[in-house]
């Protein structure tokens, strides 16, 4: 329940900029009942998927969030579908981006931005190569016009996707691949859970997007990747780490500091989206 919000909001920016396709969230079985009867009653679209662990788990205390993260490799099976673009939560569309339905993955397993490997928080735990020379990111500055509409490489920098996005073709042999992999020793060395193995398994075989599709907020900040950020060219932003934006207090909003600044954009849709509701006689506090 703690992304409810999150989803919601999502949902409601993907409608906001015309999206022909609609958002189906991919829920465990942990998902109570009070956040079906939220989705249900805004009509939005789900489907149950197992909740994807490895055999041998990796020690995620210092960033528990991985835990969870295993699970959105599951898109990878959804066969019924022919094409999957998979959303974290905690994104919100500012601009059409439709034609990833339609991105040509040719050779390539599935398509994705860049982790951005610079660590600009410096938590201790992270991998010693994730510095600012060894991220992706870095190899554009100097062509931040061609960073608008072209990843680097797949094979630059650390050569890992950001698991926030990803354009898939669903595959029964892909996603047993992906399984092989849980099961296997190695999963135990993936420090990033789900883009780690990624990395990993498919390296050289996943199609790198330009960062205006997964664009991830420490990006924006000033020594980090700022050479390339451009706000009115973002169309999806991701509200990686903490806090997220419908955590803030009004105190919280009230001192924050320019690094937060895009939360100003969630709360400016959030704040449609709830009067939206009203309009339609949903006043569930949601």
């Amino acid at each position: 329940m703690a992304y409810l919000k999150g989803v919601l909001t999502l949902e409601y920016s993907l409608k906001r900029v015309g999206s022909a396709y609609p958002l189906v969230v991919l829920y465990t079985d942990t998902f109570p009942p009070e956040g079906h009867s939220v989705l249900d009653a805004r009509g939005i679209a789900k489907k149950r998927v197992p909740y994807l662990v490895p055999t041998l788990q990796t020690d995620y205390s210092n960033d528990p969030r991985f835990y969870d993260c295993w699970t959105k490799l599951t898109p990878f099976s959804l066969v019924e579908y022919d094409r999957v673009v998979q959303l974290d939560a905690d994104m919100l569309v500012m601009q059409n981006m439709d034609e990833l339905m339609d991105v040509q993955l040719g050779e390539h397993v599935f398509a994705a931005t860049h982790a951005c490997a610079c660590n600009p928080l410096k938590k201790a735990h992270y991998p010693r190569d994730w510095v600012p020379e060894n991220c992706a990111y870095t190899t554009q500055h100097s062509s931040p016009d061609t960073a608008q509409t072209h990843g680097a490489p797949s094979t630059a920098g650390i050569s890992m996707p950001n698991g926030g996005l990803q354009v898939v073709d669903p595959s029964a042999t892909t996603y047993q691949a992906i399984l092989h992999a849980l099961e296997s020793s190695t999963a135990e060395s993936y420090a990033f859970a789900d883009q780690s193995l990624l990395g990993d398994v498919f390296r050289g075989r996943w199609l790198s997007l330009p960062y205006v599709y997964n664009a991830l907020k420490t990006l924006r900040w000033a020594g980090v990747h700022d050479a390339i950020w451009r706000d009115e060219r973002v169309k999806n932003m991701h509200y990686g780490l903490s806090p997220k934006p419908w955590d803030e207090t009004e105190e919280m909003r009230a001192i924050r500091d320019e690094r937060s600044a895009p939360n100003d954009w969630w709360w400016e849709v959030n704040d449609e989206r709830i009067a939206n509701d009203e309009l339609h006689g949903i006043t569930d506090s949601w």
